[in-house]
């Protein structure tokens, strides 16, 4: 170990001023002596100990430096791996430390931990040194390699059954085998039938690995497998007992011998190892093998089954046992075979000893329920096992107890408990076993052993168990199930705080799929029942926040109630605290429900009403119906009311909460709707109160639609005829053939009468014919028979077969119910009538307007198809590069006519088909669907306002009023705008685009007010006052005022100008505002005191503190000179005079109380200075300062100059730049 002096303050001083004073005072007569006294050279600097070996051997030179040092070797690894030129990658000499390279080693370094440094050789070679631990320079290497080195492939051949030992145990050798080579190297799979090895690297690694490969390959070739076929009952001879032969065998000759166990019925012994190993071990088994077939003997004796586990003893022991002392093997039929015969083979004179081996073991057995233990064995055996027996019997019956306490088996698994913690404390604190027997015992018994003291005490401590457990009860809690979640909670949270506040009560949930209310408690009983009432309290509060109503609410106007992004809806949520539910948009729903308090749902449920009866003509009536009617009118599953709903055009019909005793019933919808559903639900009403009948029949659902009739004509009959309501089943219901009928019981009776004789007629299948015209059958089977579809539904699925294409027979065959028959055919002459009738007219509307007509998706057009029962086809579009026509001239050998200029283009006209006055009707409604196009006038300043930031303002006015609205180019400097829409749409356009010019022309002319500017005039000194602190002041007159003040720029000229811009009235008040502020400055005046500096920190504070209070407190402003003034005392005062007064006195005072404290401080610091006077008077008195001297040093014996204490070369100061020297040692390296 190296010595480390450890010098004090005062050694120090003297190493570096030399003697102290006092001993250069005394200089003179013992100079001499005291030149003794100086240290040598060596005993100052003591030299490094030399490796040359000492005359009494391992003795160390004694000296300073020889304590031995233990080698610490470093973690830190560094290696320089070279790139030749040729072999780089990356070849762009200009971009070295900025490129790719360099990217990638950034990476490298990210990715192994390594550090990497990069270097270029003058061949233009890549030198990389990596540092870092061992494993994350091996891994930076291979990156390395594989990165900034082209990569070369090669192939090496080596037998297929070498290829697992390239690979190693895990791949672990193949991953070696590619970091030491810095290569990849590719086996193929064992399926592959190719022994070619593929490698992939630089050319240097590819040669490691190759040579590798082939090293492990050579390796094996030397050794060998040898498959030697043994008779299984000479195995044991082989293996010898314990397998301490095969082991000595394994030993001696270095193969490796693997015999199958005697579970495997296998007779094949397997060596591997070198050629010459292997030959000797398979000699040696074989010699065994040869010398037990010919001199051992077998005999057979009966041994009961039941005896052979204990011959065989634990994991085969015993015969092991008999196998060392005997050298004989004995072999145990199969645990699955009948036999007893068990055989002993081995020498002839060792069988007798083997057999009385055999039959040597004593076999105790336990009985299970009685107090009896049996021994079998010799007679000899069995007595001495019997006597020790019996020793341990007494001893334990002398020192150990038991007893047996009874607890109802419901009780066991809480006196387990949790993880069997509870049994487990209390087999350790009172040091017993005990036994409490198992669920499918279904026994009381639970029995305790152990020291009779600790018995008793567990014995004590279960019985006290039991019996609080007998005292708790358990209560069963009805909550509902959609509850259950809530309280528990995400992860269990919830009710893991109700856990924690009730320790003792345990809280069981039902499991989900049970769909059961019932939640247990069970613990103690106060407990019990504060847990009980704290998670009623909590039910609740969910039950409170869980009021549900639903809303109907029409489908287009779902999107106005979400509002842009969510806002419209996500407002109503957070001001009412509720949930809201809509329907998904491809839903028929209309129901919107919201979930949370009562009157938190019934506000969010009025303003959703109020949303949309301001967008549409809805109107809410209130009728009074007795309430105890109300279910009566909603029907089974509100089947009644529906139909009601849907008769009348979806209106919504809200019946108050049942149970509430409310009469008030709300019809909401278009106002004619509502008042119709108003009398149908009065006139029903009417009728339940006087006399309620229902009565419901059977009818196959394809029949459905015939009943009701087209447009709901049949059944309106029916129902007007008997004065009852009919009520078809809705795609929802479950029996889709219930028909009702409602009403009075005569009226149900005819109506029911009426009903089942139409039912029975359909029953009545019946086939007839009709003549259609064969240019008619095209129009019934086209669109894969979309009529005939159409036909079979509306007419209770009546089948119509037309005759096959090319026969030209007029026969057309209808089959089904006789009613329905009837009602097809006259359905199809109406339509054969109408194709007759059919006429095509022609509807000139310029292309460009086509695709408006059609509207989104065709929209507009199939609704006017369908309004009308025409045919509309539109023509192809004009292709704009198709060449013109040639007006004269031959075509194809053909004169053509000349066009008529007046003639509508072809892409121009549309084709209606059908009757005359319908095709008509059609043309008129496809004309008014044509875009017409208005201008309006429109100041040219305001088009950029109208357009609106990145196109919103114009884009919002295009989606409100449906039209096109176009803005003219800036360059044209036009005041026109064209609005383009449809007719009825225009005026609202141009309506809403006027307002919108008022609105602009408002705000410009507010601007123009606004524009106001006056300019005053003020002294540049006062501008930091009127800006005030951070700005304050002058935020202030500007909020205030809501005006403009801009003060001049640096290179402004006229520095004294402030402009103000804002309405005039403003204007004129901030400037009034800021020169009366201008008016106080001039009123203020400037004196200067003086204060000594030593003070001034203080009177400042920290940070300012001290000084800003006295400027607040006196409304004064106080400037203290900078560093380097002229009169450091001087500080100036400046306010109004008599405030400048009141400061200087109060800072006067400061001056005088905190001077005592400087004066005080200083003389303090006078008496803590050294008695001889500073340092510089006591260097005085040293003298000149030698330095560190030595006696024989190097440089007095030599030629050599000493070094220079005060060179900074000699002796450099630690950070100082030291200027190079040449050395024997060639140039310094730092």
């Amino acid at each position: 170990m190296s010595s480390v002096a450890v010098l004090t303050q005062e050694s120090f001083n003297e190493h570096r001023s030399g003697l102290l004073p006092e001993q250069t005072a005394g200089a003179g007569p013992n100079a001499g002596e005291e030149e003794d006294a100086l240290p040598t050279y060596k005993e100052a600097f003591p030299p490094l100990p030399e490796k040359a070996a000492s005359p009494e051997g391992t003795q160390e030179t004694a000296n300073a430096w020889t304590s031995k040092i233990r080698p610490l070797k470093s973690s830190i690894i560094t290696q320089v791996f070279h790139v030749p030129l040729e072999e780089r990658k990356y070849k762009d000499i200009n971009q070295f430390g900025e490129g790719d390279q360099a990217k990638v080693c950034v990476d490298i370094m990210h990715k192994t931990g390594a550090h990497l440094e990069l270097s270029l050789a003058k061949d233009q070679g890549l030198s990389i040194m990596v540092s870092g631990k061992l494993d994350a320079v091996m891994k930076a290497r291979k990156e390395i390699v594989s990165r900034l080195q082209t990569q070369a492939s090669a192939t090496v051949g080596i037998p297929k059954e070498h290829h697992r030992f390239v690979i190693g145990k895990n791949g672990e050798k193949l991953q070696e085998l590619e970091l030491k080579t810095a290569t990849k190297i590719q086996i193929p799979r064992p399926d592959d039938p190719s022994n070619q090895i593929k490698i992939s690297g630089t050319k240097e690694g590819l040669e490691k690995a190759k040579h590798e490969i082939l090293l492990i390959s050579a390796e094996q070739d030397k050794r060998a497998v040898e498959r030697v076929n043994i008779d299984k009952v000479y195995h044991p001879f082989i293996t010898g007992a314990y397998n301490k032969l095969v082991g000595e065998m394994t030993q001696e000759t270095g193969a490796r011998i693997n015999v199958p166990p005697p579970s495997v019925n296998k007779t094949e012994i397997v060596i591997t190892g070198e050629k010459e190993q292997v030959a000797l071990a398979v000699a040696m088994i074989k010699k065994i093998y040869e010398d037990k077939k010919k001199n051992a003997t077998t005999i057979a004796v009966e041994v009961k089954k039941s005896q052979h586990k204990y011959v065989i003893g634990p994991k085969g022991n015993t015969l092991q046992e008999i196998l060392d002392r005997t050298g004989v093997s004995v072999e145990i039929p199969p645990s699955d075979s009948s036999s007893e015969t068990v055989i002993l083979r081995g020498e002839p004179d060792r069988l007798g000893q083997a057999l009385t081996e055999v039959y040597a073991k004593v076999h105790i057995e336990f009985t299970e329920g009685e107090d009896k233990i049996t021994l079998e064995g010799p007679t000899k055996d069995v007595q001495m096992v019997q006597s020790q027996i019996e020793a341990i019997v007494t001893d334990l019956v002398s020192r150990m107890d038991y007893a047996e306490i009874s607890v109802d088996p419901k009780f066991h698994r809480h006196l387990i408990g949790k993880g069997g913690v509870n049994i487990n404390r209390i087999k350790e604190l009172h040091k017993v076993t005990v036994r409490i027997p198992p669920d499918n015992e279904k026994s009381n018994l639970i029995r305790i052993e152990g020291d009779p003291q600790g018995v008793q005490e567990a014995k004590k401590e279960l019985l006290e168990l039991a019996s609080r457990m007998e005292n708790e009860r358990t209560k069963d809690l009805i909550i509902e199930q959609r509850f259950h979640r809530a309280i528990i909670g995400q992860k269990g949270e919830k009710i893991k705080e109700v856990r924690d506040k009730f320790p003792e009560v345990i809280i069981n949930f039902p499991d989900p799929a049970q769909k059961s209310d019932i939640v247990q408690l069970r613990g103690p009983r106060n407990e019990v029942e504060k847990c009980s009432k704290f998670m009623q309290k909590i039910v609740a509060e969910m039950v409170e926040n869980s009021f549900s109503v639903s809303v109907p609410i029409f489908k287009q106007f779902h999107r106005n109630i979400i509002g842009k992004g969510g806002s419209n809806i996500k407002k109503i949520r957070e001001e009412t605290n509720t949930k809201i539910d809509l329907p998904a948009e491809n839903s028929n729903s209309e129901m919107i429900v919201i979930t949370g308090k009562k009157a938190n749902c019934e506000a969010a449920r009025n303003r959703i009403l109020a949303i949309q009866k301001e967008l549409a003509n809805i109107t809410e009536i209130d009728v009074s119906i007795p309430s105890k009617l109300h279910n009566s009118l909603i029907g089974s599953k509100g089947r009644l009311v529906r139909s009601i709903m849907e008769e009348c055009g979806g209106v919504h019909i809200h019946f108050p909460t049942e149970g509430s005793g409310i009469d008030k019933v709300t019809i909401r919808g278009p106002v004619e709707e509502v008042e119709k559903a108003k009398q149908q639900l009065l006139a029903l009403a009417e009728e339940k109160q006087t006399k309620s009948h229902t009565a419901e029949l059977h009818a196959k659902p394809e029949y459905h639609k015939f009943l009701i009739g087209k447009g709901g004509g049949n059944i309106r009959k029916v129902r007007d005829s008997t004065g009852a309501r009919i009520i078809f089943p809705t795609p929802e219901d479950k029996d889709q053939e219930l028909i009702t009928v409602v009403g009075t019981e005569e009226a149900v009776r005819e109506a029911q009468k009426e009903l089942e004789e139409l039912i029975k007629s359909l029953d009545n299948v019946v086939e007839d014919t009709m003549i259609v015209d064969p240019k008619h059958h095209r129009y019934f089977v086209a669109r894969r028979g979309q009529v005939l579809r159409d036909l079979a539904d509306e007419y209770g699925g009546v089948m119509v077969s037309f005759p096959r294409t090319g026969s030209q027979s007029e026969k057309v065959t209808l089959k089904g119910a006789k009613e329905c028959v009837e009602a097809a055919k006259k359905r199809m002459q109406e339509i054969v009538e109408d194709l007759e009738a059919q006429v095509t007219i022609e509807c000139v509307i310029p292309q460009k307007f086509h695709r408006s007509i059609m509207g989104p998706k065709g929209s507009r057009i199939q609704q006017i198809t369908r309004d009308h029962n025409v045919q509309i086809k539109f023509p192809e579009r004009e292709d704009p590069q198709e060449a013109p026509i040639q007006e004269n001239g031959e075509a194809n050998g053909e004169v053509k006519e000349p066009v008529d200029p007046n003639a509508p283009k072809k892409c121009d006209v549309i084709v209606i088909s059908g009757r005359k006055e319908r095709c008509e009707a059609a043309e008129e409604a496809l004309k008014a669907l044509v875009p017409v196009t208005i201008e309006v006038e429109v100041p040219f300043e305001l088009h950029r306002y109208i357009i609106g930031q990145k196109g919103s303002g114009i884009r919002k006015m295009m989606d409100e009023f449906e039209v096109n609205i176009q803005v003219p180019a800036p360059e044209q400097q036009s005041d026109k705008i064209s609005i383009t829409g449809l007719a009825n749409h225009l005026d609202r356009a141009k309506e809403g685009l006027l307002e919108r010019v008022k609105e602009l022309q408002a705000e410009q002319e507010d601007r123009a007010l606004r524009s106001f500017k006056l300019t005053i005039t003020v002294d540049p000194k006062y501008h930091p006052k009127i800006i005030g602190r951070k700005g304050a002041i002058i935020t202030n007159i500007r909020t205030e005022h809501d005006v403009n003040i801009q003060f001049p720029e640096k290179t402004d000229e006229n520095q004294d100008q402030i402009t103000i811009t804002g309405y005039e009235h403003k204007a004129i008040a901030a400037r009034d505002a800021i020169q009366a502020i201008v008016n106080e400055l001039e009123e203020m005046i400037s004196e200067n005191i003086t204060l000594d500096s030593r003070v001034h920190a203080r009177i400042i504070g920290a940070r300012g503190k001290g000084i800003r209070k006295i400027m607040d407190e006196f409304k004064v402003d106080l400037r203290f000179p900078q560093s380097g003034a002229a009169d450091p005392n001087l500080v100036t005062v400046i306010g109004r005079p008599e405030l400048v007064d009141e400061a200087i006195d109060h800072l006067l005072n400061l001056e005088e109380e905190y001077m005592v404290d400087v004066v005080e401080n200083e003389a303090k610091m006078a008496y803590m200075r050294p008695p001889g006077g500073s340092a510089a008077a006591m260097d005085e008195q040293r003298g000149p300062s030698k330095g560190f001297v030595v006696r024989e040093a190097p440089w007095t014996t030599t030629n050599e100059k000493a070094p220079d204490m005060s060179s900074s070369e000699d002796f450099p100061s630690f950070g100082a730049p030291v200027a190079t020297k040449t050395s024997p040692w060639g140039p310094k390296r730092f």
